[in-house]
This record gives C-alpha cells, structure tokens and sequence, in this order.
C-alpha cells in the first residue's frame, strides 16, 4: 500500500510540474475536437463520471484518486485546508486525496479540468460517444431556435409588409374618391355652360328621336370634358416651364432641379369653371369639335390615330399621380432582399438601369421599394402604351440617361418641332421625373394604379456620377 500510495504521489506531482506545457488547449481547440468550450465539457464529464462510477465505469484506485484531485483543483484552485475536511491517521482514504490535491500544486484550474476531461476520456471509451450525443442534442437544440427566429422574423416583416400595402391602398382609395369628387364637380360645371348648345346641336342631328339625342349629348359632353382638361393640363406645363426658364436666367450656371410634373388637373383645380352668363348666348356649330390627345412628344393628333401602331394602347386624357413615401428599416429591407440576385444591380459610373415591369391582368395597382449603398440615385417612373408579350420583369443597364434623347436630336425624322416621331416608338407618359433620392439613408417607396394595359419603366439614373457606382436593392409587386 506504501509503494502505491508513493508511486500516486510520484504521478500527481509530475502532472503538476509538466501540467500546464501537456495541457494548453485553448477553449476554441476543446469546441473543434469536441463541440463544446472547456467549462461545459468539464461539466458533461463531471456528471459522467458520478453517473457511471461502479456501473459503466470501472476505474483503479490510483485512476480515482487523480480524477478526484483534479476536480478539487478545478474548483479551489492550490490546495487549502479551510476547504479540506479534517482526516483521522487511519483515514487511509482521506489522507491519499489530501496528497493527491496537494500534490498539484500550483496547478491552474483551467487545466485540471482539461487533464480531468483527457484523463477520463483515456480510461473510458464510453465518455466520448456520450459527449456526442449531448452535442447533438445541442445541435439540434440550436437549429430549431435559429429556424423558430426565422419564422418570427419573416412573420413579422409579412406583417409590416401588409400593413403598408394596406395604406398605401387606403391612401389611394383617398386619392381616387377625391379625384372623382373633383371630376364630378368640374363636368357637372361643364355640363351646365353647354347644356343649350348641345341640346339644340343634338335636337338638329336627330329629330323627333329623344332617345339618340341623349345619346348624342353624352358623347359631345365627354368630348368636351376631354378637350378641357387636356387644355388646363397644357396651360400648367407651360407655366412650370416658364417659370424653371426663369429661374435658371436668376441663377445663372448653378440651375437648380427642373421642376416636377405637375399632378393631373383635376387633382390641382380648387374649384370648378366658373358658368358663362346666359344672357351671352353663342351660336350653335353644325358640327361638334372633334376631341383631340397629346402625344408624349408634345404634337397633337386624334386619338384615333394614336392608335394606329401595331402593339400599342391608346392612353387616356389623364394619369393618376403616384404615392410615394419612405421608412426608415433600410437595414432589414437590404437583408430581405439581397438573397435574391436579380433584385441586386450594380450600377457603374455614367450610367442608367431601367427596370421594365409590364402590368399584370390579375392586378390593379403597382408597388416598389428600393434603397442603396452609401450613396443617392436618380429614380423616376414612365408608363409606355404599349402590349407586352409577357409578365416577366426585365432590367436593362445603358451607358447614359440621355441615350435615347440623343438618337432623337440626330435623327433628322424625329424633330418635334416639325409633329412628327419615330413610328416605332410607342407612346411613353411621365409619371415620377427622375430626381436624386438619398435612399442610402431610408427605403424609398410608391405605388400607382394601373391606368391601362402598358409596361411601367423605373429608372435608376446614375449617369451625374463620374466615378462611384451604385448598388440597388429594389422590389416591385402588384396588388389586386
């Protein structure tokens, strides 16, 4: 018993002195060999250990006195006899703990509880299946927590996501309603200056037939109601022009912004005409004026000729305007979308990326979001009449905004001036100019409702830069 005893003290007091050169493994070499950090393997082992001793586990004498010492030095550190129990001579038990303990030393407890984890692990094969199983379980433990916060994310951004929808719909039933609230009260206006004009006009066309003469007088109504506003619509554009024309004459080189488009008017009209005095009268034409549209070009042509190019829609008199409006997630809009690669563009220096977003037969109004990096783009929206063979959305990147302005200057058959256009082209309206938004700092968003069958075109001008491209997270969908 001597000689064992001897020989265990021999041993202890080896491993104290060579102990902490055997025993640097690093938390991060313990998580690869092991999957899990030092203090919760020392743990899982400690627990192993009281669970199979005398069982599973079948150790010598000498195996348990160490296993024993090596957790004291883990939890107290050297060896203090405040915190070991008073051993009588005979306690032969007692006393070999009590110099196994000693004997370590100066030992540091992070390396007792890896020569306990190696020491246990070289005396019983069983340890280290066990250690595995309890990382799978932790595996799994952590891929249902990871996949239980995913869903909450993505229920959450689905939720902010119909919350918005929602008001921008709301938004744009407002916008409707007070459209045609404005619109009712600038026909009825109308209406009531033409009534005796068109009703004698109508009593001459169709005599003695009350039912084709109300007919008549609807269609002279609409037309008339058309003639107006394109008229009124016509007269603010020119304002706005003249007034940007001044400006720039104030300024100098430094010319601000050009001014936006401005909204249909119907929207901008406070109030409707005011109704000519009867007691003017005018003389009844023989025939009604005919209704004419502008092109996108500024010349003036029937509708019926606008229809004329194989492939293209006629478009109406007036577009609604769009709603736009930011938030300020951009962070969790870049996450949601940059898994998707076609919603990322690189947009070099000098350079134009238009998104080409046909209209939907299922949909009623169009929405998009978009936000970049570090720095502001150009962005404005255009609807161009047109018939596309399919739904699918297209991105095409240009060299310069002023591509297509700049075939147009040379080519000789497409002066404005003169009314004339390419025949190829089909018409295209202005719905948002292109301006620089600073969507590196909040989402920028709108929507638009659908004013007929047509390919809405967003553009995304980087052109003003000389060096610096852009990334552009966007998303477009469409309500029904």
């Amino acid at each position: 018993m001597a000689d064992a005893e001897q020989s265990l003290v021999n041993g202890v007091t080896n491993l104290s002195v060579n102990g902490n050169e055997k025993s640097k493994e690093s938390g991060d070499e313990f998580a690869k060999g092991w999957g899990f950090q030092l203090p919760e393997l020392y743990k899982l082992a400690v627990r192993f250990y009281k669970e199979k001793n005398g069982k599973a586990l079948k150790l010598k004498y000498q195996d348990k006195l160490r296993l024993v010492a090596y957790t004291k030095q883990a939890t107290y550190g050297k060896y203090r006899n405040d915190v070991s129990p008073e051993v009588g001579f005979l306690d032969v038990v007692g006393n070999d703990r009590r110099q196994a303990w000693q004997a370590l030393g100066d030992m540091s407890q992070t390396t007792a509880m890896a020569e306990f984890v190696k020491q246990l692990d070289s005396l019983c094969p069983l340890f280290r299946p066990f250690t595995e199983a309890h990382n799978a379980e932790k595996q799994e433990q952590e891929r249902k927590r990871h996949e239980e916060e995913d869903r909450l994310r993505r229920e959450a951004e689905e939720k902010e996501r119909r919350r918005l929808e929602e008001e921008a719909q709301q938004q744009l039933e407002l916008q409707k309603q007070k459209q045609l609230e404005q619109e009712m009260q600038i026909r009825a206006a109308l209406n009531q200056q033409t009534a005796v004009q068109f009703a004698q006009y109508a009593q001459q066309q169709c005599p003695n037939n009350k039912q084709q003469q109300e007919e008549l007088i609807r269609q002279l109504q609409e037309q008339h109601y058309q003639q107006y506003m394109q008229q009124v619509y016509q007269q603010q554009l020119m304002h706005q022009q003249q007034q940007y024309q001044q400006m720039q004459q104030q300024a100098g080189n430094t010319a601000p912004a050009p001014p936006s488009q401005p909204a249909p008017p119907s929207q901008q009209m406070e109030s409707p005409p005011t109704q000519q005095p009867a007691s003017q009268p005018t003389e009844v034409a023989s025939t009604p004026p005919q209704a004419n549209s502008v092109t996108p070009n500024g010349t003036e042509g029937t509708t019926e000729k606008r229809q004329e190019g194989e492939g293209q829609v006629a478009p109406p008199a007036l577009l609604m305007p769009a709603s736009v409006w930011t938030r300020k997630d951009i962070q969790s809009f870049k996450d949601s979308v940059k898994h998707c690669q076609e919603n990322v563009i690189k947009i070099g220096s000098l350079a134009t990326a238009t998104v080409r977003v046909p209209t939907h037969e299922d949909g009623t109004c169009l929405f998009w979001e978009f936000a970049t990096d570090y720095y502001d783009i150009g962005f404005g929206v255009y609807f161009e009449w047109t018939i596309a063979p399919s739904t699918t959305v297209s991105v095409t990147v240009s060299e310069s905004s002023d591509e297509e302005e700049f075939d147009e200057e040379q080519d000789p058959k497409n002066d404005v001036e003169q009314g004339t256009k390419k025949e190829d082209r089909p018409p295209t309206d202005e719905i948002i100019p292109v301006y620089r938004r600073d969507c590196h700092e909040e989402v920028y968003c709108g929507s638009h409702a659908y004013p007929g069958q047509g390919v809405y075109l967003l553009k995304f001008d980087n052109s003003y830069s000389l060096w610096r491209s852009k990334t552009l997270y966007y998303r477009v969908y469409y309500s029904r």
